[in-house]
């Protein structure tokens, strides 16, 4: 006889980073923590705050994966969050109903989750404006989701394209979400210092005129570029 598949898949116990490590990336652009990691780390374009929303978060990731119209994963993970845990559903994109409303999300508010982020699309934005809770998703839609399983809970998943795993730190702005892993998140640091200096250092020659790339004025009167008559 074949054993009846289990609804969910849990992984309670998973390092999180120590809470100065994630102080250190609090107040950054998204789009400064991506070019530390080399242009990578962002999720898909289209998950963003809806209008009107907060958007501006960071946190703790605490991963769950659901099927395509199920959020019975997204249940346990409220129910497992801490304080500063983000929320990360994979729902494969899945667009047809949304995976949360205000019910849940209130009830993340009351953990003090620190934001819900999705590949899929929530419902409820009205009253999901007046929690105020920061919940980044493809957008919103009226139909609702049931709650059959599987799942899993705090084990790896792919969000927005993007490899996310429970304990990696998730930063969210205007720009969208960045992912920064956990075990590599005090050496992007590193390189978060060096980009924000050069950054710091081109802004200053803006403002005081610069209108022009040097490395593309360097090119335009090179041997490399042929004009044409």
């Amino acid at each position: 006889m074949i054993d009846e598949a289990p609804l969910l898949t849990i992984r309670k116990t998973f390092e999180r980073p120590q809470a100065s490590l994630v102080a250190a990336f609090k107040g950054v652009p998204t789009a400064q923590i991506s070019d530390a990691m080399h242009a990578g780390g962002a999720m898909d374009f289209a998950i963003k705050a809806p209008p009107g929303m907060p958007e501006f978060f960071i946190g703790t990731a605490l991963t769950c994966d659901c099927g395509p119209g199920d959020n019975l994963a997204v249940c346990a993970a409220v129910a497992l969050a801490e304080a500063g845990d983000v929320i990360v559903a994979a729902t494969h994109g899945f667009t047809q109903a949304g995976i949360i409303g205000d019910l849940l999300a209130g009830m993340m508010q009351n953990r003090e989750v620190a934001a819900f982020v999705t590949d899929g699309v929530v419902r409820d934005v009205a009253d999901l404006r007046r929690i105020g809770l920061p919940v980044f998703a493809k957008g919103a839609i009226p139909s609702s989701v049931h709650r059959s399983g599987p799942g899993t809970v705090g084990l790896p998943i792919v969000c927005g394209g993007i490899a996310v795993e429970s304990g990696d730190i998730l930063i969210g702005d205007p720009d969208g979400v960045v992912v920064v892993p956990r075990r590599r998140a005090s050496e992007i640091l590193e390189r978060l210092k060096v980009v924000r200096t050069n950054e710091g250092g081109l802004l200053s020659e803006v403002t005081a005129g610069l209108d022009a790339p040097g490395f593309a004025i360097e090119l335009l009167t090179g041997s490399r570029v042929r004009y044409l008559d």
